[in-house]
């Protein structure tokens, strides 16, 4: 067992140093609760590493019956190598999470949308109060939604794509309240985390919280969204801050996904350690070095994909740090763009100059570092190699989406859209399959959404139809015949379900749902992009 106590130092490891620096996040601080590999040691890395659960989320997710050191102190004695008697003991000191939407049952005679509209009452978690401080959530003091299935917190990107569906149903007091619970984050913890767990308080996910106040703007007016204005700064705050970026030229910048720690995920644990162990020995490389890349992949919320290895079918070659991504940039911009408006709005010329100039300095760095005229498409960005990325991916279509795009581009990036990522059920996220989720055969919500909506823009509306038609026909398709809502869907071979991955297929679902919704409301979702 030399393995764990290897694995007790990796928490606090220098980090990297590449990147310059602008500034230091305020509330970095306010984000140092430890998580359950801090709080239960040796203890944590048996019960992982044997595993106890077949999924490494199970035990991280449970709620302690006593205290953290009233724990550790039962377990002095323990067998920690009999996993027996280890699970006997975890189910005396840990209550299992709470599943209420495995309740559900759905009725297949029920149109699909009143089976999205009953799925927001059993998606939807209450204020949470009274929470054990031992647990790992990070409570929330609104309504939010889940996604569903193993997923039982909210998530940063996935919600955007929940708003969607939840503003089509009408439901506009729960939208409300997720956007305001992402606000209460920003305020109290310097950003929005990837979900409300310790767990991913290293960490956040692709930054939609602009989008998010985009929709509030087209709904319920100017004036109750520029309250948001000190929030949408903390974002930026967050996002430009010490390592998430990368500077490209003098005084000229782009941004990286990353994590504040250099440590196996604890609700990935084993598959951290595992990985990390087959790189060292394959790569020479050490392994809390693949640690922080596993991490800034789940940032990426593309975990994971062939898009982040340096050889595309060696998964321990990941290497998501190198990268200056396009989706996250491009997302970025409209976030720039969306301050420059509101300080416009609120009489601040100066900060709204500002941004506006860091908008176009950045959209023009993109244009510059990011986009291939060979292949017509917008690629990542290698910066240690400084090369652009050999993968082609559907993350090409978000800088129509936040309309950084010219029309000649739109019309190259279409042409690889329909030639190359277009199947019978929707668009493929990558052109590889390697087993991970994120790569063939598997299409994506988010994608499909985004990807509609930016050829929309252009006016490129047929390719965009065509788009929408296939995905719509796969979901219903699906959940004629099993009277569910799936997390992804093998788009290539429609007949088949998706696959690849750290755990099985989820149901539920709810960007899903939320995507489906707004495709067939298009005329009214649309609004708050134009």
């Amino acid at each position: 067992m030399k393995i764990f106590i290897l694995i007790s130092i990796f928490c606090f490891v220098a980090p990297i140093t590449s990147c310059n620096s602008i500034s230091k996040n305020k509330n970095d601080t306010n984000i140092s609760k430890l998580d359950a590999s801090d709080l239960y040691g040796q203890l944590f890395a048996h019960i992982q590493m044997a595993p106890l659960f077949e999924d490494s989320k199970y035990f991280v997710d449970m709620e302690p019956l006593f205290s953290p050191e009233s724990i550790n102190m039962a377990s002095q004695k323990l067998d920690l190598n009999n996993p027996i008697v280890l699970k006997e003991f975890v189910f005396k000191h840990f209550a299992p999470p709470l599943v209420s939407e495995s309740q559900f049952e759905s009725n297949k005679k029920d149109k699909i949308e009143q089976h999205i509209q009953k799925l927001w009452r059993h998606l939807k978690r209450e204020p949470d109060t009274n929470v054990n401080p031992a647990s790992s959530l990070i409570p929330l003091p609104y309504s939010y939604i889940v996604p569903g299935g193993r997923f039982r917190e909210i998530y940063y990107w996935d919600s955007y794509f929940v708003q969607l569906g939840l503003l089509a149903d009408n439901e506009e007091q729960l939208f409300k309240d997720v956007v305001k619970n992402f606000a209460f984050l920003l305020n109290t913890y310097g950003r929005i985390p990837n979900g409300n767990r310790d767990y991913y308080r290293g960490r956040s996910q692709p930054p939609f919280f602009s989008l998010m106040i985009a929709l509030w703007k087209d709904r319920f007016g100017v004036k109750s969204a520029l309250e948001f204005l000190p929030a949408l700064q903390t974002e930026h705050d967050f996002w430009m801050s010490d390592k998430r970026v990368v500077q490209v030229e003098p005084n000229a910048y782009l941004n990286r996904y990353w994590d504040d720690f250099e440590k196996p995920r604890p609700e990935a644990y084993k598959e951290d350690i595992n990985l990390a162990l087959e790189a060292k020995k394959t790569l020479k490389r050490p392994m809390e070095k693949t640690f922080r890349e596993l991490r800034a992949g789940a940032e990426s919320g593309w975990d994971y994909s062939s898009r982040w290895f340096a050889d595309s079918n060696v998964f321990a070659s990941i290497q998501t740090t190198s990268l200056i991504p396009i989706d996250l940039n491009a997302l970025l911009y409209h976030l720039e763009l969306q301050l420059a408006e509101f300080y416009t709005l609120s009489k601040n010329n100066d900060s709204a100059n500002k941004y506006k100039i860091l908008a176009e300095k950045r959209k023009n760095l993109i244009n510059k570092y990011l986009w291939d005229e060979a292949s017509g498409t917008y690629r990542d960005y290698n910066w240690k190699s400084k090369s652009i990325s050999p993968q082609l991916t559907i993350a090409m279509i978000v800088p129509l989406f936040t309309n950084l795009a010219d029309y000649n581009q739109a019309k190259q990036i279409e042409k690889v859209v329909l030639n190359q990522f277009l199947k019978p059920g929707g668009l493929v996220t990558s052109l590889h399959n390697t087993g991970q989720q994120w790569d063939a055969p598997n299409g994506w919500p988010p994608h499909q959404w985004m990807a509609y909506a930016g050829l929309k823009r252009y006016g490129l509306d047929k390719t965009a139809e065509k788009i929408k038609d296939r995905w719509l026909m796969l979901n219903k398709k699906v959940f004629k015949n099993t009277g569910k809502m799936m997390e992804k869907y093998n788009v290539i071979d429609i007949h088949l379900p998706a696959g690849g991955g750290e755990y099985p297929l989820q149901d539920g679902f709810g960007w899903t749902n939320g995507v489906f919704r707004a495709l067939q409301t298009s005329d009214n979702s649309l609004k708050h992009l134009f």
